[in-house]
């Protein structure tokens, strides 16, 4: 059964949904502690078709693969084609560029990239990743990515997404993993004030705060296992497996919430490691 928070505009926007943290494996049979992606991400898949049935765009915000594969990019493509719409990607610190390349055939669709959101909106997609590394950082390329197409679309309404977290999250262990120069990331940010929200992955759960500048803060499930917030040390959620939709309407305001696959039970387990 769908947790889906109820839209509370009646006029249409154009639909968004991120897909993130899936943890694909090249096998099928895959599982991350205890959990077969696979088979998660599909439900999450079928949860959208039924609850999204005019989708526009598709935000796939890093950690697509668990362990790097061409065959996880393949089969991610097949599953989130099935929602016919376009996919956009980005890299998360389990993914491997080369692999990614060859599947979607070059970059168009992958960050760092600008997708155009109807006539009012642009989502800017960044690379956070830093290669051999748990932890996210942006790289001075991609800040001049940022700053300059801010600029370029100065008289649109922005998204940023990234896949690490550029706030903290409250949990000690995921905190030491975030973007290592986000106040030169949140300084750009802030200069620009048609940027209305920040969204990303990595963190395995969902948040939706709001900072003093009034920019919209947003975290989402993974497709897969949830982390238990406010933790030290790393511990595993019994959240669901779960989305997250926009609606992005013409006035520069947003609609968001998080809808989840209830109906899949699983129990973690800790003798299985390698996330």
């Amino acid at each position: 059964m769908s947790q889906q928070k109820k839209k509370t505009k009646k006029s249409a926007g154009i639909k968004v949904v991120q897909v993130t943290d899936p943890h694909l494996f090249g096998a099928t049979d895959g599982k991350l502690l205890g959990l077969n992606t696979d088979e998660s991400l599909r439900s999450v898949v079928e949860l959208v078709k039924t609850e999204q049935p005019d989708l526009d765009i598709v935000l796939a915000t890093g950690d697509i693969s668990q362990d790097g594969s061409e065959k996880s990019y393949r089969r991610f493509e097949s599953i989130i084609s099935s929602l016919q719409s376009p996919s956009y990607w980005l890299h998360g610190n389990h993914d491997n560029d080369v692999a990614i390349l060859q599947v979607l055939n070059g970059n168009e669709r992958l960050s760092p990239c600008v997708i155009s959101a109807g006539q009012s909106w642009r989502i800017i997609m960044l690379n956070s990743s830093i290669k051999g590394e748990v932890g996210g950082g942006l790289a001075e390329s991609e800040l001049t990515f940022l700053s300059e197409k801010l600029e370029e679309h100065s008289d649109k309404f922005i998204i940023v997404a990234l896949h690490h977290h550029p706030v903290k999250m409250g949990s000690a262990w995921l905190d030491e993993q975030m973007v290592s120069n986000a106040d030169e990331f949140l300084k750009i940010i802030r200069k620009h004030k048609q940027v209305k929200a920040l969204m990303w992955g990595h963190v395995h759960q969902e948040t939706d705060t709001t900072n003093d500048n009034g920019l919209r803060l947003l975290s989402s499930p993974s497709t897969c296992v949830q982390f238990k917030p406010g933790q030290d040390d790393f511990t595993a959620g019994t959240e669901a497996p779960g989305y997250r939709w926009l609606e992005l309407f013409e006035d520069g305001s947003l609609d968001t919430g998080v809808s989840r696959v209830e109906e899949l039970k699983f129990e973690v387990d800790y003798t299985i490691k390698g996330y």
